[in-house]
């Protein structure tokens, strides 16, 4: 797969190598940025992202005093020398409240499964620079046919909900065709059908997550998840949804279920713990399901009393969940606590040390991670690499024996 290794394979003679005082402080990086290390290249910086004084200290703390771009974007490099570059984020106010309306009433589905030759009877939609365009337009009575040529390479593509069934529909058609081919290269894309089933089912959690049978499917695929990382550890590239994707809280939610998992079994634990480890890391934000979407969505910073708003979803999830028969009452603190900090900076407790759980431990790095590497409207996706280098500067707040294993764990990860 694309993202099974973290070092670029950059000819160094395609690269161009500038002063690191030549990124400008505030202002979005229009290009890709690269480091050099122990003789490879790897890409720091996405492109987009607002160059800040934070950014510049990881840099001086690496002893990094030079960085590399594309020699093909040396006009990109004059140009941002000489003007202000706009911002990641939509300026128009009005713009983005119609675009966050819109992407709420749709669901980001996978384009690998959108294969040439395939009829589907539901409508598809891109989403790309905060632009939702229609591309496909199909429903039960008007079939169409997927050509090579359909679906672009670049940009999110969705679904409206309301679709959802046919969709799942759909996915079911083609895991039972995948099980008449016993070829060993389908293998990615059996587990890529489980991932799909897992965002699907916690996009029903998120709708009605008082539902003890949605609770109980989420364990099975809990379940599932396990078993395949058991047996195939590499596996965990498969199930994560590790493209450059805008933030949906239903591909969040499994991405840090199986960052959780792949961390629990990285430490040895048994397979009753990483199930109570699973089930809570999947359902870590169902308390966000009670939060106002406005503020969920909102663009820029929050106010005082949103952000203690959005404090209150791990309360609340916590609620929700231990009332359910089906969820077990030793995975409640990766609900409760995955927002704590050793440091005792975090919330809703501010709870220190050991009083965090090592399920709120896991469930915290994993959380963090994700966050940092998805793109939201005010900001880029950070790469991989640079995120686990904020989360590492973040000192005293993770359990650095786990972030340690974390970090190695996910060795091949661009």
């Amino acid at each position: 797969m694309a993202y099974k290794s973290k070092i670029i394979e950059v000819p160094e003679k395609e690269l161009f190598k500038i002063d690191v005082n030549r990124l400008q402080l505030n202002k979005p990086l229009p290009f890709d940025v690269y480091i050099q290390e122990s003789g490879t290249y790897k890409k720091f910086f996405n492109k987009g992202i607002v160059f800040s004084n934070i950014f510049l200290e990881i840099l001086k703390e690496k002893n990094i005093d030079s960085v590399y771009i594309y020699e093909s974007e040396k006009k990109q490099l004059k140009a941002y020398s000489s003007k202000l570059l706009s911002e990641t984020a939509l300026e128009s106010p009005i713009d983005f409240k119609n675009y966050s309306f819109y992407k709420e009433n749709l669901y980001q589905i996978e384009r690998m499964f959108l294969i040439p030759g395939m009829e589907v009877d539901f409508s598809i939609y891109l989403l790309k620079n905060f632009k939702i365009t229609k591309i496909v337009d199909a429903s039960p009575e008007k079939l169409f046919m997927i050509y090579e040529d359909t679906i672009p390479e670049e940009g999110d593509i969705l679904i409206e909900k309301k679709d959802l069934p046919l969709y799942k529909e759909y996915i079911e058609f083609l895991s039972k065709k995948l099980d008449k081919i016993a070829e060993e290269n389908d293998e990615e894309i059996r587990h890529v059908v489980i991932r799909e089933s897992a965002k699907i089912l916690m996009t029903e959690v998120l709708n009605e997550p008082r539902s003890g049978e949605n609770i109980k499917k989420v364990g099975e695929v809990v379940n599932s998840v396990i078993e395949i990382m058991l047996n195939k550890p590499d596996s965990i590239y498969n199930l994560l949804n590790l493209k450059n994707y805008d933030y949906y809280t239903y591909i969040h939610s499994v991405n840090v279920g199986v960052l959780s998992i792949g961390l629990g079994i990285q430490i040895g634990m048994d397979r009753d713990n990483l199930y109570k480890l699973g089930i809570g890391a999947m359902l870590h934000d169902i308390g966000k399901s009670q939060i106002p979407h406005e503020i969920l969505n909102k663009q820029g910073k929050l106010t005082d009393t949103e952000y203690n708003i959005i404090k209150q979803h791990v309360v609340l999830g916590h609620e929700l969940l231990e009332k359910q028969k089906e969820f077990p009452t030793e995975s409640l603190p990766a609900v409760l606590q995955h927002h704590e900090k050793l440091s005792g900076r975090g919330y809703p407790f501010g709870l220190k040390a050991e009083e965090i759980k090592l399920l709120g431990r896991i469930t915290a790095i994993a959380d963090c991670y994700d966050a940092l590497t998805t793109k939201r409207p005010y900001k880029p996706a950070l790469t991989p690499y640079f995120a686990l280098s904020i989360v590492v500067r973040e000192k005293g707040d993770h359990d650095p024996e786990l972030l340690k294993t974390f970090i190695k764990m996910l060795g091949k990860i661009k």
